[in-house]
């Protein structure tokens, strides 16, 4: 078997490989030959430069697509396919006595399950294989071959088959390298291997097997000590790797969590090996593993128990009730409260956590570390006292990037559904935290100066309301983050009322049954109605959307009300509104009662929510609303309606308000107060004082 030993020969017949399966015209002609077999093997070899491994795993990813992509559908399954490809050149280098064939067979089986895992799995099951790989220890007894085999069996205890198909020695074998010091990087190998291997029995349905891999609290606690050991040294960017994978597994652990969390040490550590270039720079030399791993072990750190609905709820517990035999790690360990959860959130803030992922934003294109960036930072953001942290590290501009990045994508592939961008339900997270923060803080503070970027703002947030994997609590502060928004000036609510479907989703909300959400819909309402023209026409226009304001001005809910009536007391400056109005007071009779509830000290008995600073807002509202009424109607009109408005007794809560207010030196209430009994006067409708 020819094997081209000089580097020159091997990246030849790489490139060849390469332009071949990307180039290829007739995809069932797709083959390799021994030659580029055995010459891809030799590429991956620990002594290869990083350069030369990397083309390979190029080339492997790039053959293995083209095989995919030329299958028929009656044809062979790909991944029994390539494993018979690939076997026979790993069963033969296993087979030798020489350590660099030996070494090349197992760190190709390595790379092929990076690639393609379900054909690494066939092989690795195949018979003599992993037999092959214990006696390849023996044959050859040296630290490169053990390494590379411990990272077979890391590989491997990702998956279930192959975790099923591992020997006892195999187990044993790795938690003796685990246990030793003289070789960090084997240690560390194994370390991953047990760690996969323990986690991952325990989603097994083989209970023997969980038990036979376990790992019990303390050789837990030994193993993160070994991983935080490894990574705070940081001397070999392959020991490194492993250990930071192995966090990666561990920190889904409640006790690993909290220990990780209160060691800032280790983070300041950990973040230092985030690249410090500019976007624009070299790429940087740091494996992306690392900076997966990175942000895959703050987002476990910080992450919150799922929020379940009552349904879930009751599905968890059958769930619960049907596993009670098997060994399942208990569900509600204490350590995952949200009490526990807030404090570490917070001492990530403190030790840098936003500064870092910001910083990772402007180093990767990845859309997993994007997302696991926007999902992490969506929990920091939960605590209230974290935002303005958060805000100062730049973490609204990270996930503006990460956002406007996916958002340019999704447009690209709207010609799928015309209705919708083509988000996935994890983009909504990255959205759903900038949305926390605009509810809380003011636009500028948020998006930054210019209003371009207020209105680049508009379109994620608007997703967030409209998109079918939307949940309700996402809608929901998607209402409250464009409500803020639109407070920036009347262009942005003109541009947020003509979103596209936006209003009629929030219109449905008015009607929800939940007290939060309807409010955060009117409260959306109102403000577009200040700044939208187009909007102040439509309602002003519509019998059916005044009579909703109208309902909403009556509810329990304090700021539903006030909400409502200030649409009320915008609408009823136009004519047209208050024709529309007063053909309600008509046909409902109701119209006056709920102006005088507004207008009245005595109305407001919601003991819950009614401070008199709300108090004073309705009564505001009250008789703004009654005074530009009465104004439309005209004199004839007030005559007429006069039994109706004496029965309602408005002219009563009118002074009773006067009275009240004579002394405040409050002109908005005042005014409007005064005009409207002046009208009444003056159309002869009795006023006691």
């Amino acid at each position: 078997m020819s094997q081209p030993s000089m580097t020159t020969e091997i990246h030849g017949v790489l490139d060849a490989l390469i332009r071949r399966c990307s180039s290829q015209n007739k995809p069932s002609e797709v083959s390799i030959s021994s030659e580029e077999l055995s010459c891809l093997r030799n590429a991956f070899l620990p002594s290869q430069s990083p350069h030369t491994r990397a083309k390979s795993f190029v080339a492997l990813s790039a053959f293995c697509q083209a095989v995919r992509n030329s299958k028929q559908p009656s044809a062979e399954p790909v991944a029994e396919h390539l494993a018979k490809v690939f076997s026979s050149n790993v069963q033969d280098g296993l087979a030798d006595t020489k350590e660099d064939d030996v070494l090349s067979s197992i760190s190709f089986l390595v790379a092929l399950f990076q690639v393609d895992a379900s054909s690494a799995s066939i092989i690795f099951r195949e018979d003599g294989v992993i037999t092959s790989l214990m006696d390849a220890i023996d044959i050859c007894p040296s630290d490169n071959v053990a390494l590379e085999v411990a990272h077979t069996f890391s590989q491997a205890c990702g998956h279930k088959t192959c975790r099923e198909a591992l020997p006892t020695d195999a187990v044993q074998w790795l938690r003796t390298i685990a246990s030793q010091t003289k070789n960090s990087a084997l240690r560390a190998a194994a370390a991953v291997a047990l760690v996969k291997l323990s986690r991952g029995a325990l989603s097994d349905s083989d209970s023997s097997k969980i038990v036979e891999t376990q790992i019990d609290s303390k050789e837990q606690m030994d193993l993160v000590d070994i991983m935080k050991g490894m990574t705070i040294s940081g001397n070999d960017l392959s020991v490194l790797s492993d250990a930071i994978e192995g966090l990666v597994y561990m920190s889904a652990e409640p006790a690993v969590k909290e220990i990780l969390s209160q060691d800032p040490s280790f983070w300041k550590q950990f973040f230092s090996y985030i690249p410090k270039r500019k976007i624009n720079d070299p790429p940087t030399s740091i494996p992306s593993s690392i900076i997966y791993g990175i942000v895959t072990v703050a987002l476990n750190v910080c992450a919150y128990k799922p929020r379940v609905t009552e349904e879930e709820t009751q599905m968890l517990k059958l769930r619960k009730l049907a596993n009670a035999g098997k060994m399942t790690e208990a569900q509600d360990n204490p350590l995952d409260d949200d009490s526990h959860v807030r404090a570490r959130c917070k001492l990530l803030v403190e030790v840098g956590l936003v500064g870092a992922l910001s910083a990772i934003v402007k180093v990767t294109d990845s859309q997993g570390v994007r997302t696991g960036i926007g999902c992490t930072i969506l929990y920091l953001v939960e605590e209230k006292e974290n935002r303005g942290k958060v805000l100062q590290e730049g973490g609204a501009k990270a996930l503006s990037v990460i956002i406007r990045t996916r958002m340019t994508e999704a447009r690209k592939d709207k010609a799928r559904n015309a209705k919708h961008l083509a988000l996935d339900p994890p983009d909504l997270q990255a959205i759903q935290a900038l949305a926390k923060l605009a509810i809380t803080s003011a636009p500028f503070q948020v998006f930054g100066p210019g209003e371009a970027v207020l209105y680049d703002a508009i379109r994620p947030l608007t997703q967030l309301v409209l998109h079918p994997s939307a949940n309700l609590l996402q809608r929901f502060e998607g209402m409250m983050a464009l409500t803020n928004l639109s407070s920036a000036n009347a262009e942005v609510a003109s541009r947020i009322a003509a979103a596209d479907g936006l209003l009629n989703k929030v219109e449905l909300f008015l009607l929800e049954e939940h007290k939060l959400v309807r409010r955060a819909a009117m409260e959306l309402i109102c403000n577009l109605l200040a700044g939208s023209d187009d909007l102040f026409k439509r309602y002003s226009e519509s019998s059916s959307k005044l009579h909703v304001l109208v309902a909403l001005s009556d509810v329990s809910d304090v700021p539903t009300r006030l909400a409502a009536s200030g649409g009320l007391a915008q609408l009823t400056a136009s004519p047209v509104a208050c024709v529309k109005l007063l053909a309600l007071q008509k046909e409902r009779h109701r119209l006056l009662q709920i102006f005088v509830q507004l207008i009245s000290p005595t109305s407001d008995s919601n003991g819950e929510q009614g401070t008199d600073q709300a108090r004073r807002g309705l009564v505001h509202r009250g008789v703004v609303c009654v005074r530009n009424f009465l104004t439309s109607l005209g004199g004839e009109t007030i005559k007429d309606l006069s039994s109706e408005i004496v029965a309602a007794q408005l002219p009563k809560a009118l002074v009773t308000v006067a009275q009240e207010y004579r002394n405040t030196n409050n002109a908005p209430v005042l005014v409007p107060a005064a005009e409207a009994l002046k009208l009444l006067l003056d159309c002869g409708v009795e006023v006691s004082v």
